[in-house]
């Protein structure tokens, strides 16, 4: 497993002075839960809006994944929030983003708020977790077609794409396109915006081998502190998590791979500190006075 990341701690390590409890992510793989015990899973724990959506699929293996991913998810909220899985009220914004309904009083496990966001692909689920704030992931495949790279490389920032060309064609580029599309994804995600926000308003700076160097935010994120991890957690899978930088800030991740039933500790990460807009990159006085105008209503 490759860790993008300043520090890692060996598995089952608790970080010193933690104040605000660790971003629990979970990878599992497709193979992980045999199909006839994800379609038992399912038919006990998954809504009538998700067995619904899970019918409509026309091929098998996107069955499949998308009921290893929803059962992954009421099975780690489960456990996070102290709810059985079938208790679980998961509503959706405008936009499409999922949320887990609070219940008054709180959680059995503690808290009042368990935020979440799930990202599926090539045979992998990707979940994460926090009791605070927002959080936004991805995961993505080294094996998409060239085709479909050059059409996402064309959705990226002018800086973005010199970046990328800046590789030699093949395996190397191809990084470079899954390394911003999942920061990208991960980033939009977490606002609560999806492919609703424009991928070409904001940008990463990423070091050739492993990191952002920098983050220049769209005009609407005028806070514009994050914290992102790169993780590579099995060969040729890149996956992308993206937090808030707020105070109190979430500094460690918790990494679980498998379906959530066995007792295997996690792998501790530390996650990198914040990073802000590059100095040279900050916006324009008017576009700064339109960043305030348009957020003085709030984000969805």
């Amino acid at each position: 497993m490759t860790i993008t990341a300043p520090e890692s701690l060996s598995a089952g390590a608790a970080p010193h002075h933690e104040t605000v409890p660790p971003v629990k992510l979970w990878l599992c793989p497709n193979d992980a839960l045999p199909p006839a015990v994800a379609q038992i899973l399912a038919s006990h724990w998954l809504d009538e809006r998700e067995h619904t959506t899970a019918a409509r699929f026309l091929f098998e293996r996107d069955r499949r994944q998308y009921l290893v991913a929803h059962t992954l998810v009421r099975r780690a909220l489960a456990l996070e929030a102290g709810l059985a899985e079938a208790e679980l009220v998961i509503w959706r914004s405008s936009r499409g983003r999922p949320f887990l309904q609070p219940l008054p009083g709180g959680l059995p496990r503690g808290g009042d708020h368990l935020d979440f966001n799930l990202s599926h692909a090539g045979g992998y689920s990707l979940l994460g977790i926090v009791r605070r704030q927002r959080i936004g992931v991805d995961v993505e495949g080294l094996g998409r077609e060239a085709g479909a790279l050059e059409t996402i490389l064309t959705t990226f920032a002018p800086e973005e794409q010199r970046w990328v060309a800046g590789a030699p064609p093949g395996r190397q580029r191809d990084r470079r396109v899954l390394r911003l599309w999942t920061l990208k994804e991960a980033y939009s995600k977490a606002r609560g915006l999806g492919l609703g926000l424009p991928f070409d308003e904001f940008s990463f700076s990423l070091a050739d081998d492993r990191g952002v160097l920098a983050f220049r935010p769209p005009a609407d994120d005028v806070a514009g502190r994050w914290r992102f991890l790169e993780l590579e957690p099995v060969p040729e899978v890149l996956a992308a998590v993206a937090v808030p930088a707020d105070e109190p800030s979430v500094t460690h991740l918790e990494l679980h791979i498998g379906f959530p039933w066995d007792r295997a500790a996690p792998q501790t990460v530390t996650l990198p500190e914040p990073v802000d807009a590059p100095h040279d990159q900050e916006l324009p006085r008017k576009d700064r006075e339109s960043a305030v105008l348009l957020t003085s209503g709030g984000n969805p």
